[in-house]
């Protein structure tokens, strides 16, 4: 059961979707290269590889169903095993009574559906669906393993708790080590916790000996959660297993550690950073999951908009100069910076970095990675990199007196900089060169424009309107300029002028099974902080960070929270979030 060529043509025609001109060129590279008339379609972008199979599945009277953001419930999956679903792109997703609707990519496969019809002693229904469609519904059947993966961490716990324990600091030999590094049970519980934090959307792993157990905790969306404890005895295998694989010395319990290591399975590719304390329990681990298939975010999909967008838009094409990005650990400086490269990545510019660590590969970019143990510090680095004829340089973080002046210096002699600094907000940028001995003169020649971020949690599918109470208010009014914020909002018609506080309608989450707490996801809330000539003059007088302040929102920067504020009102995020980010 298949599409001929000829009446595909005459449906696309006949639809409007293409020409006769473009059908027979796409015809012809299909016969050059040996491929399917509808994939070159695709890939010359004629048409949509949904609009074709919607088509297919007219011409062939099947029906079509989008299964790219559904959820299928375990019961209804499990009907099709997984292995079968995998190999030949079919999965179930709908019964009634005695009816099973399945949705495949390939509705000729005549055995296959006979296999399952037999197998489940139902009546079977083909559709059509899109290859993104199965793969979404394939990854649903690892999260259905998750309580598997709970029983899995007990059963294998249960073995460990034979193996000998620690004694001491130097209890045990680096051959004794490396046999536990090896053991079975402790291979699995490794693997299972990577797996774990993997489907829970994790970004780091904490693995924390306490005086009786192992406390294990995913980070998810920036805020921790407990995931599951192993007993004491647990943690020499673990820490023994992760120090093989991040190539670490495993007789090294006095001094902290950090490496790195990959994991590829099917469904997916992560780079894994090590980083190994000493505490008073033993050693306590932290992994950073890094995707190595991650798609790069662009500025507006960060959440950047309007006139702080433009402002960003605006000093990238300055071909010099400084472009700092600001915030505390975690609240997404290097994705920023990677957004800003994807648009300045052309052919006609050489891009330098230099990273501690390097987080994700980006290709034409020229990556380079801070070594300080052999002599490969930031400063170092960039003295090298400025020999490279540079157009862009981007260096990780300004750490010292000598980057922050090498940087200047990068940026006064033909080149843009790119770099992140760790202040509160982007006023603060200024004053913390000001701490690493950078002249003020020279910052003020610098500097182009100060991006300071958080991040805040987007709300799941579902959220619940509100109105806040007078006690809300005032407590509000603590942390903002309530009367800027209506100005705001009226401003971006997301009210009418005269609205009141009370009237304004803002949200909170609302839980679900897939949302316990009801978000999902992170966004920015963003201050963009442009050096204007009123501003550079400041500088040069020695002018202290309220007064550039307040120069700054004379001239219209909005603030972090007022950006938050905005989000929140659009139904982005809560208020609790934007605070709790803010307050610190």
């Amino acid at each position: 059961m298949r599409v001929e060529d000829q009446q595909l043509k005459a449906f696309l025609l006949d639809a409007g979707l293409i020409t006769e001109a473009q059908f027979e060129k796409a015809r012809e590279k299909a016969k050059k290269s040996r491929q399917k008339i509808s994939d070159v379609l695709i890939s010359e972008g004629l048409v949509s590889q949904e609009e074709l199979i919607k088509l297919e599945a007219y011409i062939l009277g099947i029906p079509f169903v989008n299964l790219e953001k559904e959820i299928i419930p375990p019961e209804i999956l499990k009907i099709i095993p997984e292995p079968i679903a995998r190999s030949h792109n079919i999965i179930a997703f709908r019964k009634k009574e005695n009816n099973l609707e399945v949705a495949m990519i390939d509705p000729g496969d005549l055995r296959t559906i006979e296999f399952i019809k037999k197998k489940a002693n139902l009546k079977i229904l083909p559709r059509l669906t899109t290859p993104q469609g199965i793969k979404n519904i394939l990854k649903q059947y690892r999260k259905t393993l998750k309580v598997e993966f709970g029983e899995l961490i007990k059963k294998e716990a249960g073995v460990i708790k034979s193996i000998k324990p620690v004694k001491g600091e130097t209890g045990e030999s680096k051959e004794e080590l490396q046999k536990a590094a090896e053991e079975l049970p402790t291979i699995r519980i490794v693997d299972t916790l990577i797996k774990y934090a993997i489907l829970g959307r994790a970004s780091d792993i904490h693995i924390e000996p306490v005086e009786k157990e192992v406390l294990v905790r995913y980070r998810i969306d920036g805020i921790l959660r407990d995931a599951m404890t192993l007993p004491k005895q647990a943690i020499s295998g673990i820490v023994a297993r992760i120090k093989v694989l991040a190539n670490l010395r495993l007789d090294e319990r006095r001094l902290p550690q950090d490496g790195r290591f990959k994991i590829e399975i099917e469904d997916y590719r992560y780079s894994v950073r090590v980083s190994i304390l000493p505490i008073f329990n033993g050693e306590k681990i932290v992994m950073r999951l890094l995707s190595e298939e991650a798609k790069g975010y662009t500025l507006e999909g960060l959440g950047l908009r309007g006139q702080a967008l433009e402002e960003i838009q605006t000093n990238l094409r300055k071909p010099t100069g400084m472009f700092l990005v600001t915030g505390p650990t975690g609240c997404g400086k290097t994705t920023t910076l990677y957004a800003i490269m994807e648009i300045l990545n052309t052919p006609e510019v050489n891009i330098s970095t230099l990273e501690d660590p390097i987080e994700y590969r980006m290709s034409r970019i020229n990556q380079t990675q801070v070594r300080p143990k052999i002599g490969l510090t930031f400063a170092n680095g960039l003295r090298a990199l400025v020999r490279q004829d540079p157009d862009i340089i981007m260096v990780g973080e300004i750490r010292d007196n000598e980057t922050a002046a090498l940087s200047i210096n990068a940026a006064l002699t033909g080149h843009l900089v790119l770099s992140t600094l760790h202040t509160t907000d982007a006023v603060g940028a200024i004053s913390r060169l000001i701490d690493m001995k950078a002249e003020p003169f020279l910052i003020s020649s610098t500097l182009n424009v100060i991006l300071a971020q958080r991040l805040v949690r987007k709300f799941c599918k579902d959220k619940k309107p509100y109105y806040l109470k007078e006690a809300e208010i005032k407590n509000i009014a603590k942390y903002c300029d309530l009367d800027q914020i209506q100005r705001i909002l009226a401003a971006e018609k997301l009210i009418e002028p005269k609205t009141s506080f009370k009237e304004i309608k803002f949200y909170r989450p609302e839980k679900s099974k897939k949302c316990p707490d009801g978000y999902r996801g992170r966004i920015g809330i963003f201050e963009v902080f442009p050096i204007t000539e009123s501003i550079k003059e400041l500088i040069i007088k020695g002018a202290d960070a309220n007064q550039i302040q307040i120069q700054a929102r004379e001239q219209g920067m909005r603030t972090m929270v007022e950006d938050g504020f905005i989000k929140a009102a659009q139904g982005i995020t809560s208020i609790e979030e934007v605070l709790r980010v803010i307050i610190e």
